[in-house]
């Protein structure tokens, strides 16, 4: 669907997506026309995923998984040097932030993209967002963090250390909030139902 809103960008959708040269799309994608996407070759996409105006996405080395019913709001960073794995029904609220590498700031080394690899210390791990988890607006999740599932990051936090499952963090750096409900899984049994009829089928099937 073309919009007449000159300010609005629009979207390009799977059936588009499918020749860009994503490592996989899956059905049902949408990503705003004003993202800025490096590497298409190293992201994968589930299905029903929506990615918001403003986000820039760095995938030219590391892998970018992406799972289904996923949520990536407008204005977000993404840089998957170290790996990212994003789960089913997470939800990446507006302004986030992923870094799975970055420089250190001890000020024994040299920073930035144009030094070279021998002058600086790089932190590069893996970053996961288990299923059913959500970072909260402006959240920053540093390299080596894994947000537990059913978890929830609040606005404004830095996550420096993993996340136990269904626990609320929030903070900087984030810290213990309180549990997390977990009847949103009931919900997900309703709603896959809905769709597939049985509620043994996952969001990945």
């Amino acid at each position: 669907m073309t919009s007449n809103n000159p300010f609005d960008p629009g979207y390009y959708y799977a059936d588009s997506l499918k020749n860009f040269g994503f490592r996989k799309i899956g059905k049902h994608v949408a990503i705003a026309k004003d993202c800025v996407i490096n590497g298409l070759e190293n992201i994968s996409l589930g299905d029903h995923v929506r990615i918001d105006s403003k986000t820039t996405i760095i995938a030219l080395s590391g892998k970018l998984e992406i799972g289904s019913y996923v949520h990536i709001a407008g204005g977000c960073y993404i840089n998957s040097a170290g790996g990212i794995n994003i789960g089913d029904f997470v939800g990446v609220s507006f302004g986030s932030a992923l870094f799975s590498i970055n420089d250190d700031y001890s000020g024994k080394f040299l920073m930035g993209p144009t030094i070279p690899i021998e002058f600086k210390n790089i932190n590069k791990q893996p970053i996961i967002l288990n299923k059913h988890s959500v970072l909260g607006s402006g959240a920053v999740v540093l390299p080596g963090v894994s947000v537990g599932e059913g978890a929830a990051v609040g606005a404004l936090s830095l996550v420096t250390k993993s996340i136990p499952d269904w626990k609320v963090y929030s903070g900087v750096p984030a810290k213990f909030l309180k549990d997390r409900s977990k009847e949103l899984l009931e919900q997900e049994k309703l709603f896959l139902h809905s769709i597939f009829g049985t509620e043994a089928v996952t969001a990945d099937s």
